[in-house]
């Protein structure tokens, strides 16, 4: 059942269908949309430019400002930022400004467009640790400021979570592998299979270091610790996605967990043919994390969710509930059981605690934190392109440019 994994879930836009849901814009003239985009990418004048015909306007639009744009076009979740500002929302339905956004980088793809521009060398050199998308857009942007870069992943490929997290069917590797390029030809170095263990050395050789690495590993509840028949969500999502979704899976799986990783989890688990899987959830529906289009993926795949139950007891491959706000108890006994209840980075990562590492820029001179590991925002990839964005530009304060 490989081949419904590897196959994109959303087709794109043709012309045709590009052009009319861009004509039921309302061209707003303080556009709400473009105000609610974390990395600042401007869906209105996108959307005008497509509207109009010109799609290398649109496509410098995005790019410029999102410099992840084709990725951020298929996995963002834009129901929560640009489209939930969305004026037509009023009317009938939000502009679908995802897909118009995909269209735009897809059409640069194949029109091999050279948007982005590299200012002259300025002599200064900036080491960046790890290569996710936050990692991938602070080098991008010093890049184009003249700042020699070089990024250090610890993996055999670059790419972090969209590489090894974001399943196939919602995120092509070969989109990823694109976008890597698009970076490296911008004079990013990526240096893969090389952790790095000490910031402070790294300091001595570089004018400025760069944490990026992201939250990589699975938080497990203790009741499951140890456990052979248990499995985290991000070792599940790293291993369909590293082989290609060639792997064995049992009949009946239990999930764990209500946020986008795990739908990514449930669908994928559908998608390779797996004949029940069952989602037991913390929130209600009402306080549901997941984006609703990830919801209503799994849904649509025939995902079994119960919400609003907590796990409490272990027994055998037996896992017992309890609801949150009524006397209800639920027993589901699974071959597999998968927990997607939160990640976190390793502690005493890179010789510093990780709560320190949020503020490591106020303590070490020249080092800085960068998406999951930085404060505040969404562990979204439109916020790590956006953390990515702002500490570029602490960056080059620091190293004294305007």
């Amino acid at each position: 059942m490989s081949e419904k994994y590897l196959k994109e879930y959303e087709v794109g836009y043709t012309p045709r269908l590009v052009m009319e849901e861009a004509s039921r814009c309302l061209l707003c003239h303080d556009a709400p949309c473009s105000k609610a985009c974390p990395a600042g990418t401007d869906p209105a004048k996108f959307i005008r430019s497509v509207r109009f015909k010109n799609v290398k306007g649109a496509a410098e639009t995005v790019r410029i400002n999102n410099i992840l744009g084709a990725i951020c076009a298929r996995v963002c979740p834009t129901e929560r930022y640009c489209q939930q500002g969305c004026s037509r929302s009023g009317i009938d339905k939000p502009i679908d400004i995802g897909r118009i956004q995909r269209y735009v980088t897809d059409s640069e793809d194949a029109l091999k467009m050279n948007i982005l521009e590299v200012k002259p060398r300025n002599g200064k050199k900036v080491a960046v640790i790890g290569s996710g998308p936050a990692g991938l857009s602070v080098a991008g942007y010093l890049a184009m400021e003249g700042y020699e870069v070089k990024v250090f992943e610890k993996e055999a490929k670059a790419g972090g979570y969209l590489r090894y997290g974001i399943p196939e069917y919602r995120l092509p590797s070969s989109v990823v592998d694109k976008e890597i390029k698009r970076i490296e030809k911008l004079g990013v170095v990526i240096e893969c299979n090389h952790p790095v263990e000490d910031v402070k050395a790294l300091k001595k050789e570089f004018d400025a270091v760069v944490v990026a690495v992201g939250h990589s590993k699975g938080k497990v509840l203790p009741m499951f610790a140890g456990k052979r028949f248990v499995k985290t969500a991000v070792d599940f999502l790293h291993e369909a996605k590293r082989r290609k979704g060639n792997i064995k899976v049992p009949e009946h799986v239990l999930v764990i967990g209500g946020g986008d990783v795990a739908m990514d989890t449930v669908t994928t688990l559908k998608l390779l043919g797996v004949k029940q899987v069952t989602d037991v959830v913390y929130e209600t529906f009402s306080e549901f994390k997941a984006s609703k289009k990830e919801l209503e993926g799994a849904q649509k795949e025939g995902v079994s969710i119960i919400d609003g139950y907590v796990p409490v007891a272990l027994k055998g491959k037996k896992v017992v509930f309890t609801h949150r706000f009524v006397p209800a108890k639920l027993e589901v006994k699974a071959d597999l059981i998968i927990l997607a209840v939160g990640q976190y980075t390793e502690a005493g990562l890179l010789g510093y605690e990780v709560n320190k590492l949020q503020e490591v820029e106020k303590t070490e001179p020249g080092v800085f934190a960068c998406g999951d590991v930085s404060k505040g925002g969404e562990k979204t990839v439109v916020y790590a392109v956006r953390s990515g964005k702002e500490v570029a530009y602490a960056v080059k304060k620091y190293l004294g440019g305007k």
